[in-house]
């Protein structure tokens, strides 16, 4: 079993900043790649961030500039930091984690629980 906590969502006024974690544990061999992804209500899940084991981030355009992912590799964590937040960045945020849970298993998605964000002022 793998199990993902996410922290680190709230209220938070237009131009302000938040850092979201998420960490997992568990049965894990190895991770190929750590994300973000994001729901706004009546919208479709959408990628914000992701980091694979070779480090190379990759953004959404929307978020570009703004956001940064980074990676705990001892601690199996995945942090975003998210400045400048923007009314439309409002959604549920979800970390999601591509990874082998025993030697010579298959790789799977892994998704955490998800946590509020709202900009508004």
């Amino acid at each position: 079993q793998v199990q993902l906590v996410e922290s680190g969502g709230g209220l938070v006024q237009p131009g302000g900043s938040l850092r979201l974690s998420c960490a997992a544990s568990g049965s894990i061999f190895s991770i190929n790649a750590m994300g973000w992804y994001r729901q706004a209500p009546g919208k479709e899940r959408e990628f914000v961030a992701t980091i694979p084991s070779s480090g190379e981030t990759n953004y959404a355009t929307s978020v570009k500039g703004r956001f940064t992912i980074s990676r705990d590799n001892a601690k199996n964590t995945v942090y975003l930091q998210m400045n400048d937040l923007k009314p439309e960045d409002t959604a549920v945020y979800y970390c999601n984690f591509r990874l082998r849970p025993y030697i010579g298993y298959a790789v799977h998605d892994y998704w955490g629980p998800g946590t509020q964000v709202t900009v508004s002022s």
